[in-house]
């Protein structure tokens, strides 16, 4: 029977995806035995706990970690650093946790009273000591039928108990495994979730599992458990993995697929193998179990993941099937536009009249221009044809802000294309999985998707799945903004094929071209300088060479200048950045404007994780996309699943009592635990990227020298096209000229545009 499980992180880089990124010296760990006294909290979904340790003559010491299912009467031998909490002072946290069961009649009588084992309350704890007395863990464990021995026990209930014992001796082997080899012990709840009591076996059979996106495992970290549970550096498995993990964190660069020759490339510098015959046999093994697909594709010898590349073969096909239906126009069409034009006060450009038009003749158009172009105006008169035409009308976007600017624009509800399609949790999978697909499609007669040019090729893949073979569709975007963070580069390869039936704005219309915002986008678009002497009511540049100074003026612009004197509140006001680092990036300026906006003060409920602390009423960003996070309308009348990258939210809670930071997204309320809390960073400030899709009444831009490839026209025009009521350049003028001269795209490996060119 297992008597004790080391729990803990060795020097090894452990580091998993979310985690916050510690900047402080490195601090010596302290040890502390006792017993376990009570567990004040514990987040059955991840393990947090919160507990009270009898340390002998170090008295009462509260305890906080990872520590799944711990329970009173247990001994502990806790590594960790002391920390002082907030609320309620000093506290130990746990980084490596030795758990020993309870020995003797006294304290197994203790763990067992406490619930630590479902079906065993106190009174039944009690006689199962006296029966089997130290004897009552082996017992449960390994012979539970024995139970049936004391009254009122039947064998299906001690069979029960046994099973639930094992269950959390199970979840013990996996943490003990877990920490021997250096691996993150909050891997173990959802690997337990995902796997039952197969985890650990699992893991031993293929360590690579970990480098999943849920899990967020580095590749180097299970590489080396894999290394260190005697794998050779040429085994097949350790090769496919590699090759495999190459292919999906390509994903993330923007590519669908990669070269052969670059694949083989990468792959060979990351397990550091010489031998090209054993990567290309781990490819062809790969190729013929179907999980990597190998094709030419516009001249290259393309490898995909299998999802990937059915995504782009199924986007290409359904696209050119939709591009290639002529629908039959309404009777008197021209004298339907023409009443739109009165009813909604205005006369459509000849080419917003001609995107109108075509919505009525064709099941799927692109509509393309930049800012002050009436995108706007055409699509509320698309929107405004397919009531006439009594066609129920889904409105999306990518984001959460997008798809509120949308439903603004065109006074009707829009939504994210995730909640759309409604996502849900496949138990068969393990994976979340959108309820709308082929099988159950939207009942939608027409879709209007905006800011297409952030939607990546699976997104579209799976919309376009959800639709009725007759649905109509209309993607919205401008291709000269930055492109999607997921794979692919699906708008711009869509109007680049000429193959989709296309309108494109290009017009500025008189109203806008007073706005020295859109005259500026549109300069930068065009390769030209921005006008930067400061005579405009919209567009402002102020000169601070010194890095420094521009993160002091940019601190000053949104705690006074701009409240006090052009009456725009904090709130209303988004910082940008090309760069997280640097005196003028993100991580500097969130922490400077929260110290000016919202400091701390008495009764303020605070939490600091990792790098950041928290406050209430600060504004945070949710930076991954997480489906299976419940949030609940304010009034708590309505309630979903999902909270996405990119979505902007306001801290209005932090409990600390119940370990809880409540955020309000834009009406959804969501409640995060402690250990959620990598998924949130502060938003004062964010970076260029993470801003696209949104709209804001003002934006500060910091222009300062970093990384060229951040320093890129695509961002400076994206960046200008997010103020809708004023911009402020502060920085350097020479940062702005070389943004303007780099038109410098990273290239993105996708066959769409090819597949496109293939349909006939």
């Amino acid at each position: 029977m297992l008597s004790g499980a080391a729990w803990g992180v060795h020097k090894r880089s452990n580091r998993v995806k979310g985690d916050p990124v510690e900047h402080r010296e490195e601090q010596e760990l302290s040890l502390i035995e006792g017993g376990v006294d009570a567990v004040i909290y514990q987040n059955e979904e991840n393990g947090y706990t919160v507990l009270r340790l009898d340390a002998g003559e170090q008295g009462g010491i509260t305890v906080v970690g990872c520590m799944p299912g711990v329970a009173p009467g247990e001994r502990l031998s806790v590594q960790g650093k002391w920390m002082r909490h907030a609320s309620y002072g000093e506290q130990f946290k746990a980084e490596i946790v030795e758990r020993r069961m309870p020995a003797g009649e006294e304290a197994i009588l203790e763990y067992l009273s406490s619930g630590a084992v479902r079906g065993i309350g106190a009174a039944t704890a009690r006689r199962i000591v006296q029966e089997f007395g130290g004897e009552a863990l082996t017992v449960l464990e390994e012979a539970p039928e024995q139970l049936t021995k004391i009254r009122g026990i039947t064998r299906k209930r001690a069979l029960a108990m046994g099973e639930q014992f094992r269950l959390q001796m199970g979840m013990r082997r996996l943490l003990e495994f877990l920490g021997t080899h250096g691996v993150a012990l909050q891997l173990a709840m959802p690997l337990y979730r995902r796997y039952g009591n197969r985890a650990l076996e699992v893991v031993r059979s293929n360590p690579y599992l970990l480098v999943d996106e849920e899990l967020g495992v580095e590749f180097s970290v299970a590489d080396q458990l894999a290394l260190d549970m005697g794998l050779e550096g040429e085994d097949p498995q350790r090769i496919e993995a590699g090759l495999v993990f190459e292919l999906s964190h390509n994903l993330m660069n923007g590519h669908t697929f990669l070269p052969r020759r670059k694949l083989l490339a990468a792959t060979a510098q990351l397990l550091q193998i010489e031998s090209p015959e054993v990567l290309e046999d781990g490819l062809e093994a790969l190729a013929e179990r179907g999980e990597v697909v190998q094709e030419p594709v516009a001249g290259e010898a393309a490898c995909y993941l299998f999802d990937l590349q059915e995504a782009e073969e199924y986007v290409a096909q359904r696209l050119g099937e939709m591009a290639r239906r002529e629908l039959l126009p309404p009777q008197g069409l021209d004298g339907l536009i023409d009443r739109i034009q009165r009813e909604q006060g205005i006369v459509y450009a000849p080419q917003q009249r001609q995107a109108v038009a075509t919505t009525a003749q064709r099941q799927v158009m692109l509509l393309t221009g930049g800012p002050g172009t009436g995108k706007t105006t055409s699509l509320r008169g698309v929107l405004a044809l397919f009531d006439s035409l009594g066609l129920d009308t889904a409105l999306a976007a990518p984001t959460g802000r997008a798809a509120k600017r949308l439903g603004e624009l065109c006074g009707r509800e829009a939504a994210t294309i995730h909640r759309l399609l409604e996502t849900q949790f496949d138990p068969g999978s393990g994976r979340l999985v959108f309820a709308h697909d082929a099988s159950d499609p939207l009942k939608a007669d027409a879709v209007i998707v905006d800011e297409t040019s952030m939607v990546d090729i699976s997104l579209m893949r799976a919309l376009l799945s959800a639709l009725r073979g007759e649905c109509r569709l209309v993607l919205v975007g401008d291709p000269d903004q930055l492109p999607s963070v997921g794979p692919g580069n699906l708008f711009s390869d869509l109007i680049r094929s000429g193959r989709i039936p296309m309108v494109r704005l290009t017009e500025i219309f008189r109203q806008a071209a007073q706005s020295a915002i859109v005259r500026n986008a549109h300069s930068v678009n065009r390769g030209e300088l921005p006008v930067l002497r400061n005579g405009e009511s919209d567009f402002f540049f102020l000169r601070r060479k010194d890095p420094a100074q521009a993160a002091n003026t940019i601190v000053e612009l949104i705690q006074t200048r701009l409240p006090k004197n052009m009456g725009i509140p904090a709130e209303q006001i988004q910082v940008l950045s090309p760069t997280r680092k640097n005196i003028a990036g993100t991580a500097a300026l969130n922490r400077a404007i929260q110290e000016a906006v919202n400091p701390a003060q008495p009764g303020l409920g605070e939490r600091r994780f990792g790098e950041y602390l928290f406050r209430a009423g600060d504004r945070v960003m949710q930076v991954r996309n997480n489906y299976d996070l419940m949030w609940r309308s304010e009034d708590s009348l309505t309630s979903g699943m999902g909270v996405f990258n990119g979505d902007i939210g306001r801290i209005t809670k932090i409990d600390n009592r119940d370990e809880v930071i409540t955020v309000n997204f834009d009406g959804r309320i969501v409640e995060y635990s402690p250990d959620m809390l990598g998924e949130l960073e502060p938003a004062y400030a964010v970076t260029v990227h993470k801003a696209q899709g949104s709209e804001y009444r003002a934006v500060i831009l910091a222009v300062c020298r970093g990384a060229p490839m951040l320093l890129t026209r695509g961002v400076l025009y994206t960046a200008i096209t997010r103020a809708r009521q004023l911009l402020i350049l502060v920085g350097d003028e020479e940062v702005v000229a070389q943004m303007t001269a780099n038109d410098r795209q990273q290239r993105r490996y996708s066959g769409l545009r090819w597949r496109l060119a293939q349909e006939k």
